[in-house]
């Protein structure tokens, strides 16, 4: 089984290293120090499994596990961390375990056992399982063989065309493969389905814009506009006028 270790501090990479080359029937593939770093080496060396720390700088290790989860081949993800408070949002993320610092050899096997067999994520990546996790502050998406994060607060609408998501944000565009109504459940506090390809951002609206028998969704501080669908008509003349 492939691991990938992730935490910011060294020693602490180095001392579940050393304990998991003491364990038959595993290998270190990769380490990163931040959630940034895992989703990038995880994505290049394709582990089985992540240990991996929640409080690290820029994205933490539950943001992480997010996004880990949503991967074609998602990891198992066992949470190494030296804080007992962060036990019920990391079990959301559907991980494996949750060791507290400092890891005992004979604990992580124990947990490494667990996440040799088809977890969670793994096995079922349907709305139920995501309706119970938070959602993500961003969406990951690969741009020429990168990986590229844009925040949430960034993205006016996602637009749906065949097995792709059209992401517009502030930056551009970037093609993700989530479904729409995946979508629609993770974000309905913040995006509002306009026609059955396309959510808007309720934060990044302007206006309502007609001619003849169309409707089309206008955005600040962008020219793109989106068609609004008779059926979700009123629903989006209510929320133009609330705004």
């Amino acid at each position: 089984m492939k691991i990938l270790i992730v935490d910011d501090e060294k020693p602490a990479r180095a001392r579940l290293s050393r304990l998991v080359e003491g364990l038959a029937g595993y290998q270190i593939v990769g380490e990163a120090e931040n959630g940034n770093e895992a989703l990038t080496r995880a994505d290049s060396c394709e582990p089985d499994i992540v240990l991996m720390d929640i409080r690290m700088p820029g994205m933490d290790g539950i943001q992480a596990a997010r996004h880990l989860s949503r991967l074609p081949h998602p990891p198992a993800v066992i949470f190494t961390t030296a804080f007992a408070d962060h036990a019920l949002e990391a079990f959301e993320t559907h991980a494996i375990d949750y060791l507290l610092k400092p890891v005992r050899k004979e604990r992580l096997q124990s947990a490494l056992e667990a996440a040799s067999k088809p977890n969670k994520a793994q096995a079922s990546q349907n709305d139920e399982v995501l309706s119970g996790i938070e959602a993500r502050q961003h969406i990951c998406a690969r741009v020429r063989g990168n990986l590229v994060l844009v925040p949430i607060d960034n993205i006016y609408y996602f637009q749906a065309d065949q097995k792709y998501v059209t992401v517009r944000h502030s930056e551009g565009e970037v093609l993700i493969e989530d479904p729409l109504k995946n979508l629609e459940t993770e974000f309905a506090d913040r995006f509002h389905r306009i026609h059955r390809n396309a959510l808007i951002s309720l934060a990044k609206v302007s206006g309502l814009k007609t001619s003849n028998d169309s409707h089309q969704v206008m955005f600040k501080d962008i020219d793109n506009t989106l068609e609004v669908s008779r059926r979700h008509l009123p629903a989006v003349r209510q929320i133009i006028k609330n705004l």
